[in-house]
């Protein structure tokens, strides 16, 4: 799978991730990252928390 994933896509997965409580937001930021080749953590942590970093 390939990164970054199309506007409208990353749209829906931090609108998804929204809905979520705390423990199932961890949940699905670890396996939307091991999804991922290098950098997917990263990439992932400023998609659906904002870090600045990225």
């Amino acid at each position: 799978m390939s990164f970054p994933y199309k506007k409208n896509i990353e749209k829906s997965m931090k609108k998804f991730y929204d809905s979520l409580c705390e423990k199932n937001k961890r949940r699905y930021a670890a396996i939307e990252s091991e999804k991922l080749s290098h950098g997917g953590v990263n990439y992932i942590s400023a998609l659906l928390l904002k870090f600045p970093n990225y």
